[in-house]
């Protein structure tokens, strides 16, 4: 278990450090500003446990560099004792350079700097970061760190940033991988209270991933398997996912073949957008010895072509096994549409969701990645919060999406996660987990899980996170998973279930005494013979009530009523009408008399039967052997009155309402109750008020 006190203390004594920036940079700078100096401190801590093991070594091949051998040399000749250390120096460093994955050529250390003349640090500084090897270069690049130097040299704050870690213990003897990063994003979350919401790009619990883990079921055995395994996020963030998973693995290794097995063959793939956490999760990799995980720059939403300005997917066309991600909740990708729009008729051609949330295009990005179930297939572990449930209409994109993974029989489960479990917010997600190759009793099946109630509180909230899921809630969780049966927190659907026909009803209104209702109402459109039939094929016969302003007396209108049946064009029946009964038209011909009337003012109601036209969201029925039947029927028994007509969409609609599967009915409390609880408080408060008067 985290020692959550120990590392909140951590953070809190860098974010007393942080807060010497103020009035020299904005709080939504702190991060660029001390975060690369935390991850130098904790490269500079890994390379200063490796040096000390190359020490031993050459000691163990050499006893004259030892520490009392040198120090024996250094009381008969001083000169000879430097000599010997800086060859020891040399030993070392060319060890480091020539046998480690990333290194720092110079001697310089962050202690050391500080040691050095006030003058020389920005110097001494930057020296030390020109010679770090080409990986870590890239890191620092991406960070735009010596941009950020130049700054705070100008605000005369290196010297006081680098003393705030030079002498901190980053280590991984100290602290782990998952500690580091539960650090980092606790200063995320100080760094962020004014904008929360950056804070959810970058972290999820871990206690998540785990469960997002096991209900993969990694077939990997670490002791005997043989043939690697892929795994890939198309929004790494920091990497926590990836390294998580690999993690879950290695502590299932029972020797230590088993671990270097699952080192050597679980391959991790992922992609970041944002450069900061980009840098932060490539740093991690390396520094946890991850030398052949692919973890990439860019946009994975988008083309990685010519014609695209913004590095795009560095995966395309690859597959994985494993796929696990938790994209950031309602990404926006307006900014690039047309860059999107490009994967249109390929990746994305079950549909593209409304711009302002992304999440269903991270999904087709993955779904893309599996592989055929001929060649073993893939699975997905994805969490989302509620809006790609059910957001979207029938036809709608979001509706087609879930339409084509539906009927495609991906979905295998879905969890419901309880709320307040992440740092930035409290609302309730959802664990997606896909299959394009599930077992035969599992075939056009869905389970859902009802995992609200399965957390304890945290002994102490960070942000927003209150609660947190437990190894026996996850071990509850991951039983119901295996015996995929029905029960109080387990529903079983059928991929149909999910379905819904969208049809679009007209029915003649009635009053409260159920007598069909006719309304008068103006005609909103232009009077002509294309709009008014509209109108009658809709309502049938009307009668229109025309006022004209009349062209031969000033102040006074032509009004005049014309029955419409359809037996007669509309506009010559109003011709004939004002041939009539308008005495100056009298001698006019029907065309003329038309072409008069459209040059006039005019206004128009019209009196017809009170339709409504609404839709219905009928439940697909898979029992039903006639649809038309099947919705007649659940018509009449929906609606009352007269049904004119109907038309269903051309699609199925598609939405997954876990809320509503699990509703239970709560009696409401009782009145009396209620009443009598309002007076106690009223009494409490009474007593509190007269005890302050008292004071």
């Amino acid at each position: 278990m985290l020692n959550k006190e120990k590392l909140e203390n951590l953070s809190n004594e860098v974010w007393k450090g942080a807060i010497k920036l103020r009035g020299k940079f904005k709080a939504k700078d702190y991060p660029s500003v001390i975060l690369p100096m935390i991850m130098l401190r904790r490269i500079e801590c890994v390379l200063e446990e490796k040096r000390q093991e190359f020490k031993q070594q050459i000691i163990q091949k050499d006893n004259s560099f030892s520490d009392d051998a040198i120090q024996e040399l250094h009381e008969k000749d001083k000169n000879l004792a430097k000599e010997k250390r800086a060859e020891l120096s040399k030993k070392i460093k060319q060890l480091e350079v020539h046998t480690l994955d990333f290194y720092n050529k110079s001697n310089w250390t962050l202690k050391g700097i500080l040691a050095e003349s006030a003058s020389q640090v920005e110097t001494n500084f930057r020296d030390f970061l020109n010679n770090f090897s080409a990986n870590i270069e890239e890191i620092i690049d991406k960070f735009e760190y010596r941009a950020t130097v130049t700054k705070m040299v100008k605000e005369k704050r290196l010297a006081s940033i680098i003393r705030m870690v030079a002498e901190e213990d980053f280590s991984p003897t100290r602290l782990s991988n998952i500690e580091m990063g539960y650090v980092y994003e606790n200063l995320l979350q100080q760094f962020s209270q004014d904008d929360a919401k950056d804070t959810g790009e970058h972290f999820t619990p871990r206690e998540i991933i785990r469960i997002m883990v096991d209900l993969m079921e990694i077939d990997f055995d670490p002791e005997t398997s043989t043939k690697a395994i892929s795994l890939y996020d198309p929004a790494c963030g920091t990497g926590g996912m990836l390294s998580v998973a690999k993690e879950h693995l290695i502590d299932k290794a029972k020797t230590p073949k088993g671990i270097a097995n699952v080192e050597d063959l679980v391959l991790l793939n992922g992609q970041e957008l944002l450069s900061q956490n980009y840098a932060l999760c490539k740093a991690d990799m390396m520094l946890k010895g991850e030398v052949k995980s692919n973890i990439t720059h860019g946009n994975s939403l988008i083309p990685d072509i010519e014609s695209v300005n913004d590095d795009g997917d560095q995966h395309a066309n690859q597959k994985f096994d494993y796929m696990i991600s938790n994209p950031p909740f309602g990404v926006d990708w307006g900014e690039y549409k047309n860059d999107v729009e490009k994967l249109a008729t390929s990746r994305y051609q079950w549909g593209t969701p409304p711009s302002n949330d992304g999440s269903l295009l991270f999904l087709q990005t993955m779904i893309e990645k599996m592989k055929p179930a001929k060649d073993g297939g893939s699975k997905i572990a994805v969490l989302f919060n509620g809006s790609p449930l059910s957001n979207g209409d029938a036809t709608q994109s979001e509706s087609e999406i879930r339409r084509n993974i539906l009927e495609n029989d991906l979905i295998d489960t879905i969890v419901m996660v309880p709320d307040q479990m992440f740092y930035n917010t409290g609302i309730y997600t959802y664990i997606w987990l896909l299959n394009n190759n599930k077992p035969a009793h599992k075939k056009d099946q869905v389970l859902i899980i009802n995992a609200r109630d399965q957390f304890e509180k945290e002994p102490k909230s960070f942000g927003n996170k209150r609660n947190r899921i437990t190894d026996e809630n996850r071990k509850w969780i991951d039983q119901q998973y295996e015996a995929w049966e029905e029960n109080e927190f387990c529903k079983k659907f059928h991929s149909k279930d999910f379905a819904f026909h969208k049809v679009e009803v007209v029915f003649w209104q009635e009053d409260e005494n159920g007598k069909q209702l006719w309304i008068t109402e103006p005609f909103d459109v232009q009077l002509n013979n294309s709009n008014v039939k509209k109108r009658l094929d809709l309502y049938g016969d009307m009668t229109f009530y025309i006022s004209i302003t009349s062209p031969y007396t000033e102040n006074e209108t032509i009004d005049i009523e014309v029955p419409y049946n359809g037996e007669t064009a509309f506009e010559t029946l109003v011709a004939q009408t004002l041939k009539a009964e308008v005495s100056q038209l009298k001698d006019a011909k029907v065309n003329e008399i038309k072409a008069w009337f459209k040059k006039q003012d005019t206004e128009a109601t019209f009196y017809h039967r009170h339709y409504i036209v609404d839709n219905e969201y009928i439940p697909f029925d898979r029992t039903a052997s006639d649809k038309e039947a099947y919705i007649n029927n659940f018509l009449a028994n929906e609606i009352d009155y007269e049904i004119i007509a109907w038309q269903e969409y051309k699609q199925l609609g598609y939405e997954i309402l876990p809320n509503k599967y699990f509703y239970k009915y709560k009696e409401p409390t009782a009145s009396d109750t209620l009443i009598e609880e309002f007076w106690k408080l009223e009494e409490e408060a009474e007593t509190l008020l007269n005890e302050i008067r008292s004071l």
